[in-house]
């Protein structure tokens, strides 16, 4: 009978959400909630979400769990930008009691990022719902490695509720080099590593030797080679600057630039999807990057006064991305080439006075000293061919997508 009240109650949950379109394929956490859920065996459960961790309907996973009796939630551990998503990057992010849940909401990006015994104390299982972008320096797949490791030292299980990967399954390197492990890169892997969090967490446990009691509840209908609009899935908004879907394509572009000295749209309305700096000429850098033929994007010319951050009143110059087809746009690719556009055609707009900034950013010195000493686009990327092929090895036995 508790099963079937369960079930009852998450139908009811569904069905207030209104007249959405159905999506294509069925999130982690809608088979956990019509399925798995029942192999709780009524232990209590933590989970590590933000305001991503919906159902395809929109629904909040802890208010679609509380709507189930059987479900007992104790906890709720927040990442980088809060429970609810609204900390600026980098910033301080306090525990609190929530006032609509009256759970405790701990906080995995403030005194601490590792979850202690007293946080976890009321809690049997934790469950991990929070939707990825699919590149290595965003903190949410650092906040889930650290979760696995947490879980492995205080004996609980950690289940991951699948989610897509928005920019598909398309590998770009460079791989992270060890000396510049980081919590924007805690493990070898690629910048666009093409995993979904479920698989990654499999990597982290079986190749990098977390060695969790680890279970990933898998999507139904997903294939690895989807990208975003081929879910049918409605975005929420990742972090403060990954407003929608296309950002997170970006984001893997000019997100690896700003340390070089070139601003990247952060602080406008189009947040990543512009590239320049003071003075630049913006109409020679579209012409030199657009006679490059790069795959899926088109620069215009382009002029913006950034509204906040360092950038804040400053006149800038540049070009606007315009991904014309993400599919097809390669991110990582794209970003050395500007960076080194911008190096030939206006040299004194690259300012490094920060290398371990963008050392960490790339997880390799390689590009920066690339950039320095005259090197090619193609000469950079040569660099990072055999440790991506290797990668690319190791990824294929933890996909459970298709490759």
């Amino acid at each position: 009978m508790l099963a079937l009240t369960g079930a009852a109650a998450a139908s009811t949950a569904f069905a207030r959400a209104g007249t959405l379109p159905r999506a294509n394929i069925t999130l982690g956490d809608e088979v956990f909630l019509r399925e798995t859920w029942r192999e709780l065996n009524g232990r209590t459960v933590g989970v590590i979400t933000n305001q991503t961790g919906v159902t395809s309907r929109l629904i909040p996973i802890v208010d679609a769990m509380r709507d189930n009796p059987s479900i007992h939630v104790k906890a709720i551990y927040a990442p980088e930008h809060g429970f609810r998503g609204d900390r600026p990057a980098g910033s301080y992010v306090r525990s609190y009691g929530d006032p609509q849940t009256h759970l405790p909401v701990y906080s995995l990006y403030g005194p601490t990022r590792h979850m202690t015994a007293s946080m976890l104390h009321e809690v049997d299982v934790l469950l991990f719902d929070i939707q990825d972008i699919g590149d290595r320096a965003y903190t949410f797949i650092s906040t889930m490695a650290y979760a696995m490791q947490d879980a492995k030292r205080f004996d609980r299980e950690i289940w991951i509720l699948d989610r897509p990967n928005p920019v598909g399954n398309r590998v770009e390197g460079p791989v992270l080099e060890p000396q510049f492990e980081s919590f924007i890169g805690l493990y070898p892997i690629a910048m666009r590593h093409g995993m979904t969090v479920g698989e990654l967490a499999r990597l982290f446990n079986g190749h990098f030797g977390i060695g969790a009691n680890l279970r990933v509840v898998k999507m139904h209908g997903y294939r690895g080679s989807m990208i975003w609009p081929d879910t049918g899935l409605q975005w929420v908004q990742t972090s403060p600057y990954v407003p929608e879907w296309i950002t997170a394509f970006a984001i893997l572009c000019t997100g690896l630039i700003d340390n070089a000295g070139i601003n990247n749209g952060t602080g406008f309305t189009k947040p990543f999807l512009y590239a320049g700096a003071l003075g630049l000429n913006g109409d020679a850098l579209a012409a030199h990057l657009n006679a490059r033929n790069l795959p899926g994007v088109y620069f215009r010319p382009a002029a913006w006064s950034p509204i906040s951050g360092f950038w804040e009143g400053k006149e800038l110059s540049g070009v606007e991305l315009v991904i014309f087809n993400p599919r097809a746009f390669l991110a990582v690719r794209t970003a050395v080439e500007i960076l080194a556009g911008v190096r030939d055609v206006a040299p004194h707009a690259i300012s490094i006075r920060h290398p371990q900034g963008l050392d960490l950013d790339w997880g390799t010195a390689s590009l920066r000293e690339g950039l320095v000493s005259g090197k090619s686009v193609e000469q950079i990327e040569s660099q990072w061919t055999a440790r991506l092929d290797e990668f690319k090895a190791i990824r294929q036995n933890y996909l459970l997508y298709g490759r």
